[in-house]
């Protein structure tokens, strides 16, 4: 990686995945800095939204999504060579232009509808379609295809649990560096580089030493959300196919 441009991971996922446990991995490469949800203060900002520790969200990152994607697109912190950036694709509200995302290498990191949806809905009365990112992971996934000409990495979060080094050696190989076992485990408790919402969200992942075994959830979905969950099915069933090690 010294002789090539740094390479800038934008990994977009949605609610309730396994992204922090992949920022956690990611992490723990001596060669990477993570950047934790960058545009969360512009998405509450924007949006009104009454999260846990508002706040202190606002008050401990840039609200201007210009400013933002400067740093996201800029010299990688500390020196490093890959600059992972977890991403809620949700954060990414219409009013942000799309151009930058030609400048950082977008990944997706999915998970089947229902399991999402039924752990959303403990967090959210009436989740709406664009609070489970998935219309906006299709959004950039078709903006990069079309312009790169190529598909661009998917994982799914139940695939990287059922066998964390496959996939991860399958996401490096993709994204043309080495996979280093370093990403399968790592030290618990929290980050300099986490959020600061880290408090009211990361119990788990603070609490977890590497990823943990894929359990199958047989919640059914709730009815009020059925028709919600047919919607996110059309967006999932665009990006499920294109899974890196998926059958």
């Amino acid at each position: 990686m010294s002789d090539r441009e740094p390479l800038r991971i934008a990994m977009w996922s949605g609610p309730r995945n396994i992204s922090t446990a992949l920022m956690r991995s990611w992490g723990n490469r001596s060669d990477t800095f993570v950047y934790d949800e960058p545009l969360y203060a512009h998405y509450l900002e924007q949006t009104g939204k009454n999260h846990p520790g508002v706040a202190e969200v606002l008050a401990s990152q840039d609200r201007d999504w210009r400013e933002v994607v400067r740093r996201l697109t800029g010299p990688v912190p500390e020196g490093k060579s890959i600059f992972y950036q977890k991403h809620m694709a949700h954060h990414l509200l219409p009013c942000i232009e799309r151009g930058w995302l030609d400048e950082v290498t977008n990944c997706f990191l999915i998970r089947d509808p229902r399991e999402m949806l039924t752990s959303l809905a403990r967090k959210l009365d009436e989740p709406l379609l664009e609070d489970t990112g998935l219309p906006q992971q299709v959004e950039i996934f078709e903006q990069v295809r079309a312009r790169k000409g190529h598909v661009p990495p998917v994982i799914d979060s139940k695939d990287v649990l059922s066998d964390p080094e496959r996939i991860l050696r399958l996401l490096c190989e993709a994204l043309g560096i080495a996979f280093t076992r370093d990403m399968l485990s790592w030290a618990p408790g929290r980050r300099e580089t986490d959020g600061v919402w880290a408090k009211y969200w990361y119990e788990n992942v603070e609490a977890s030493s590497g990823f943990g075994t894929y359990r199958p959830k047989p919640d059914p979905v709730p009815d009020r959300l059925k028709g919600l969950h047919e919607r996110c099915l059309e967006y999932y069933r665009v990006l499920a196919p294109h899974r890196l090690g998926g059958s």
